[in-house]
């Protein structure tokens, strides 16, 4: 019963293997990069080659190469041929045909001779196949983790999350198809968790070397627009991307950056940053005289909350602040208590003092100042510690005042 079926199964299959095929790619999108060859047994319900038995090529057959891709004939023997230019070939290696000069005998009889020792079904399995040669864009990646960077502008280390795409392309389709595609495999594409990981892992690998190689030159801001620096490196890595074209048979062209945020805690450091920033810059501004003027009028005012009174504050805070100056002077040194433009009490009451000749020491002695009383004292050096600790006088301008009030 077996033998009578096997006899059936081989006249029927070599008469519907002898018809010519024609094969050409599959469909391809973005992250396709192995598409089986498919079989145009049909145009619009016209065509009768729909029994042909699957592995079987029959000599004549043709293969129609798009552009952008390579066509591998697989035989037993693994890759039997290859096609990497665009057009339309003819095939000979494959059964013969009555329809391909073959003659009745050599087309029929022998092949159901040979089928029939095979259990009804033919010897040969041959596949095509096409590999995509155009650029494999919009590949995503995104780091796992917080990825360390030393931004030279902060002076510390960021923790930064970066995401974006890469392309690849096939550059020997040969060695692409014997080292990275699995075996047996006629259709492969990068949207497959288990293809995409290794490339990942490895891309990963070199984003980060590349990625801290930038660290001494630019700011994390700058990381987007130095895309092609980054792909360049990730290319150039000697131990992870940058082997790919070895291994594999295909390259990193393309790298785009999409974002790049900080980590929660890294970014309030940035915050604390950029608001002591401005602070420290709203004072920059400040002019040598505008910064003497509001000394002056802490001086005074702190004075008179201290119980010196409105016109004892006013006038002791006066004196006092005029010392703040490069040259200081104390009250009762000539010019003391002026204000810039105003004349003296001396210029006042003699115009001509200027021109007249000196008077006798007798005479100076009469405007010498009274000195500060000790409470007096006890109090203007308080007042001036209290301006030190606030920020308003440095260590070197309260021991010089203090010296001067105090008479040391």
């Amino acid at each position: 019963m077996g033998v009578l079926r096997a006899l059936g199964d081989s006249f029927s299959g070599t008469l519907a293997d002898q018809w010519k095929d024609i094969f050409t790619a599959g469909r391809f999108d973005e992250h396709v990069v192995v598409a089986p060859g498919v079989l145009q047994s049909t145009n619009r319900g016209r065509g009768a080659n729909v029994r042909g038995s699957e592995g079987v090529i029959t000599s004549g057959s043709l293969i129609y190469v798009p552009e952008n891709t390579a066509a591998f004939i697989f035989s037993g023997s693994g890759i039997e041929n290859v096609i990497s230019q665009p057009g339309t070939y003819e095939y000979q290696n494959g059964q013969q045909s009555i329809f391909n000069g073959g003659g009745i005998g050599e087309s029929l009889f022998s092949q159901m001779g040979e089928r029939l020792g095979y259990g009804g079904i033919s010897g040969d399995y041959k596949r095509i196949a096409f590999v995509n040669l155009r650029e494999i864009r919009d590949i995503k990646f995104g780091t796992r983790g917080p990825l360390m960077y030393n931004d030279k502008f902060y002076g510390t280390d960021l923790e930064i999350f970066a995401y974006g795409s890469f392309a690849i392309k096939v550059i020997d389709p040969v060695r692409f198809v014997r080292n990275f595609v699995p075996p047996n495999v006629m259709s492969y594409t990068f949207d497959d968790p288990a293809a995409r990981s290794q490339v990942l892992s490895d891309f990963l690998q070199s984003f980060i070397v590349a990625v801290n190689s930038l660290s001494a030159e630019c700011r994390i801001s700058q990381l987007p627009a130095k895309a092609n620096e980054i792909a360049q490196c990730v290319h150039s890595d000697p131990a992870n991307a940058g082997t790919w074209r070895e291994r594999f048979g295909f390259d990193c062209v393309k790298v785009s950056i999409e974002n790049i945020e900080f980590s929660p805690e890294s970014r309030e450091l940035v915050k604390q940053f950029s608001s002591n920033k401005m602070n420290v810059k709203a004072y920059e501004g400040v002019s040598v005289e505008a910064g003497n003027m509001a000394a002056q009028q802490k001086i005074a005012q702190g004075i008179q909350d201290g119980g010196l009174g409105e016109m004892g504050g006013m006038l002791f805070g006066m004196n006092m602040a005029q010392g703040l100056g490069p040259v200081g002077q104390m009250p009762g040194t000539p010019g003391a208590g002026a204000w810039p433009g105003q004349p003296t009490a001396a210029s006042v009451t003699n115009p001509s003092s200027e021109i007249a000749p000196a008077e006798p020491a007798a005479s100076a002695s009469a405007v010498k100042p009274q000195a500060l009383s000790l409470d007096d004292q006890l109090n203007a050096v308080k007042k001036l510690k209290e301006l030190l600790d606030a920020g308003i006088l440095s260590q070197d301008e309260f021991d010089a005042k203090k010296k001067q009030i105090l008479g040391l």
